[in-house]
């Protein structure tokens, strides 16, 4: 495989990301440039090349008003394997958690205990790496349910599938969305998600390798790098999905119309706060940085917003052949280090057991496990340590769970 994981010698998978993927790449010529949405700009100077925004700096720790020490973790669910990602059903407080290996299982009645899968497609799926079942999303108004993952070809496939009132997949429902080539084992994003709008978002990575290394990640004739905006139930007339109207890149000559947003490496978790409609998104670095992004509602939560990727790795200059025009820097990023290598978003805590974490992101990193509470404007603060966190998801009444993906054990977020 052309790769190389930055856990290689302490776990058996990498799933978010890698970041020091150092394998060799073919060189190619860069895409044209490409004239995104507007973005405010300020122009800074630079050693190498012209900057065309303030960098954030680095925030620093606080303890107001949210305390370290202030939120423990809770064991709620153990035994699961590789769990990934959890959803949940419109009046249904069962969670359906989804597990690498291309399991969905379901825990009942707040039991602590998984139930008999509800859907197996692990004989379809490419497992291991950062391969697998790796997104669940449950439509908000009909009784369907959305998986994404890779085939055994190693392929990006969205899949729909018709839910029983019991909570079972009808696997003979099974119909495909959409299907997306990977050139690479790595970099397969992962995210799929709702918006309030009752659009299905998608998040796909650069395709992989090291460095982005076909420029995918800003060229809009390509889905690879983006995060996607689309209705995936049948059309009227008979396609697999319908792009809104109001996408960004409707109508622009040569770009794909599905695209929402651009210039991401692998964006492996994303979400939406459910109180403001703001966009969050943990995207995984290259070798130095890993960075978290938001996108206010009043900002469009992510339409047309450029966030980068390869132009910089964060706010750090990358592939000086790509463009620094337009890109929207992110709201916090760390180096590589005591802090870990490969960042895991992430959701914003609206829950009512802890009233001073309201309002925060909470968000992980893969590698060192260390779990974060962030604000929009870069205050931070460390809730605690995990092992090989996969996600941090919220639950339907605000609550957050910790995915730790090495132990197979969902935690919940409660009072320390």
């Amino acid at each position: 495989m052309r790769r190389a994981l930055a856990l290689a010698a302490v776990a058996a998978i990498t799933l978010a990301a890698c970041s020091s993927d150092t394998d060799s790449s073919p060189t190619v010529a860069p895409p044209p440039d490409v004239t995104f949405a507007p973005a405010t700009t300020a122009s800074t100077s630079s050693t190498s090349t012209t900057v065309r925004y303030q960098p954030t700096p680095l925030p620093t720790t606080t303890t107001i008003p949210l305390a370290t020490g202030a939120v423990g973790f809770t064991t709620f669910v153990e035994g699961l394997t590789k769990p990934v990602d959890i959803a949940f059903r419109p009046d249904d407080l069962t969670f359906f958690v989804a597990q690498q290996d291309g399991l969905v299982v379901p825990v009942r009645d707040g039991t602590g205990v998984a139930g008999e899968p509800v859907l197996d497609v692990r004989g379809d799926v490419s497992n291991g790496g950062e391969q697998g079942l790796l997104g669940l999303a449950f439509h908000p108004s009909k009784p369907l349910a959305y998986i994404d993952y890779t085939d055994t070809a190693g392929d990006t496939q969205i899949v729909e599938y018709s839910v029983a009132e019991d909570g079972t997949f009808d696997p003979a429902s099974a119909r495909t969305v959409i299907s997306v080539d990977q050139p690479y084992a790595n970099h397969n994003g992962g995210e799929i998600t709702f918006g309030t709008d009752g659009y299905l978002y998608i998040g796909l990575g650069d395709g992989g390798s090291a460095n982005d290394p076909e420029r995918r990640a800003l060229n809009v004739s390509q889905l690879l790098g983006k995060i996607l905006r689309i209705d995936p139930t049948v059309s009227a007339d008979g396609q697999p999905y319908t792009v809104p109207a109001d996408n960004p890149f409707v109508g622009v000559d040569g770009a794909r119309p599905e695209i929402w947003s651009v210039g991401l490496r692998n964006p492996w978790r994303f979400d939406f706060d459910p109180a403001t409609g703001d966009l969050w998104m943990a995207d995984v670095g290259q070798n130095a940085w890993e960075e978290v992004n938001v996108s206010p509602a009043s900002a469009g939560a992510g339409r047309g917003v450029n966030f980068g990727w390869s132009a910089f790795e964060g706010t750090h200059r990358f592939n000086d052949d790509q463009s620094a025009e337009g890109v929207t820097p992110p709201v916090y990023e760390y180096p590589h280090g005591d802090d870990g290598c490969s960042v895991s978003g992430g959701a914003v805590y609206r829950g009512s057991a802890i009233p001073s974490l309201v309002g925060w992101y909470v968000f992980s990193d893969y590698c060192s496990g260390k779990v974060w509470a962030l604000q929009p404007d870069g205050t931070f603060v460390t809730l605690g340590a995990l092992g090989q966190v996969s996600a941090v998801a919220d639950g339907p009444d605000g609550a957050l769970y910790v995915l730790a993906h090495g132990e197979g054990t969902l935690y919940r977020l409660d009072p320390a």
